[in-house]
């Protein structure tokens, strides 16, 4: 059962954000395989909504928490606030895995 992780921005943390999304996009790339689906939160007319969904496919909430404090842009202290929750998988990519 993958892992969904929510983050929250820190209010005013646009400059932080785009400073490390660099580092953030390439630690995507580096563990796309584990990555059933992630990307930034947005407001209905697109813009940035200030956080972003991960939906990593672990069995281990160890490696979900050790997922998440490795991203650059926790390390960079952007995260106001973060959720790991564990997800039964029902429904991916128009398949059902109940």
């Amino acid at each position: 059962m993958p892992y969904v992780i929510e983050t929250w921005d820190k209010p005013g943390s646009q400059a932080i954000r785009a400073e490390h999304r660099p580092a953030h996009l390439a630690f995507l790339a580096e563990h796309a395989k584990k990555l059933l689906a992630c990307g930034a939160k947005l407001h209905d007319d697109g813009t940035d909504l200030g956080g972003g969904i991960y939906v990593l496919d672990t069995e281990d909430r160890a490696e979900a928490d050790a997922f998440i404090a490795a991203d650059p842009f926790t390390k960079a202290g952007l995260f106001e606030r973060v959720s790991i929750v564990r997800q039964r998988r029902a429904y991916v990519g128009g398949v059902c895995h109940l």
